[in-house]
């Protein structure tokens, strides 16, 4: 069973790479660190760690106090099918209100069978000639963010300079190139986030690689054999509005996201060709050392066995702790398919102070 679902997952990733442009580069989006995934994605104005360079690229500029900053996280989707994964780092330029940072995303279906080499020249199966491939997304952004002389309000900025790889086994591969820009904005208790994703396009470039005997095997069995072609993401703006309540030792931040596309129209809560608008809201409880969160999102529209339109929506619940430098953060969210199949999201960040508040604090400033 498991070997079908791999096949099957395989040829439906070749086929959306092709054709469906509309949700190009849509691993991107999945989102990076169990905090967001524990909210609902809703963080474009309070993240402030090193993920920000996946989420919104100003919020880096925040970490002032903060030497090198290390995160990692691992999680399994449909069922441990499908394996997305982070590793990302940011430090102090010598101006403290500047850091830069880099990031790596991959999200891949491993171990999917190759069965074009399924039979013998003489038409006999032999399942010795089935081999192995992966088909996974890479991603590597490098990322600048400064915080910006404002009056009352503290306002930081950013940028990511990205590179996109996607490779099919040995049959195709694809490299892509883009830019995001960020800001954060933050007054009193009140933090505003902007961000625009692929700001000028970003364009992957596929090229594919069969043997003959692949060709003749995809044409025997009326597969379509592809050809170079070049992938478009549109443009993305994502707002973000957060209010941090405070009841003595105990903290209460909401935050509402609004992702809106431009690549046409989509199954979200606000559809329109070309633009989509869709909201995410989530809420983040902070005690001490202890973090509680949830979150929805995706909210998307289908039709019920009785002909009645019905709204679906991914729920998300999480938790964090704090000890000492390090960050421990768990998510259990649903990847909103209509089989609930619920994921479970580990992340880690581990900071060091710079030497200058290191010094300071040592010194009793």
């Amino acid at each position: 069973m498991r070997t079908v679902l791999l096949l099957v997952l395989s040829l439906g990733w070749l086929a959306g790479k092709m054709s469906a442009q509309k949700y190009s580069n849509e691993f991107l989006s999945i989102g990076v660190g169990a905090r967001a995934q524990g909210m609902g994605n809703a963080v474009v104005a309070t993240v402030q760690d090193v993920t920000a360079t996946a989420w919104n690229p100003a919020g880096l500029a925040a970490l002032e106090a903060e030497g090198l900053q290390l995160g990692a996280m691992h999680a399994e989707w449909f069922g441990g099918v499908g394996k997305f994964d982070y590793i990302g780092a940011t430090i102090p330029m010598a101006q403290p209100d500047r850091r830069l940072g880099i990031s790596l995303i991959r999200f891949g279906v491993d171990e999917i069978p190759n069965t074009l080499s399924l039979y013998a020249s003489d038409g006999t199966v032999n399942f010795d000639n089935v081999t192995e491939f992966s088909a996974a997304d890479y991603a590597f952004l490098a990322t600048y963010a400064q915080r910006l002389k404002t009056g009352s309000g503290q306002l930081y900025a950013g940028g990511n300079v990205k590179v996109v790889h996607r490779r099919i086994g040995p049959f195709a591969t694809a490299w892509g190139f883009g830019i995001d820009l960020g800001l954060q904005y933050a007054v009193g208790k009140w933090r505003f986030g902007a961000v625009a994703r692929d700001v000028t396009s970003t364009f992957n470039a596929w090229s594919f690689d069969f043997t003959d005997a692949e060709k003749e095997v995809l044409e025997l069995t009326n597969n379509e054999i592809p050809i170079s072609s070049v992938e478009i993401t549109r443009p993305q703006l994502l707002l973000g509005v957060a209010h941090r309540f405070a009841f003595n030792k105990l903290g209460i931040t909401p935050e509402l996201n609004l992702a809106i596309t431009t690549d046409g129209q989509r199954n979200t809560l606000i559809a329109s060709n070309p633009f989509s608008i869709d909201p995410a809201f989530g809420v983040e409880a902070d005690y001490s050392f202890l973090f509680l969160r949830a979150g929805l999102s995706q909210f998307q529209r289908f039709t019920d066995f009785d002909n009645a339109e019905r709204i679906r929506v991914r729920p998300a619940l999480g938790v964090g702790l704090r000890i000492a430098t390090l960050h421990l953060d768990y998510a259990f969210t649903d990847i909103g398919d209509q089989n609930n199949t619920y994921s479970h999201i580990i992340s880690l960040t581990l900071s060091m102070k710079n030497k200058k508040s290191q010094a300071d604090s040592n010194s009793g400033l």
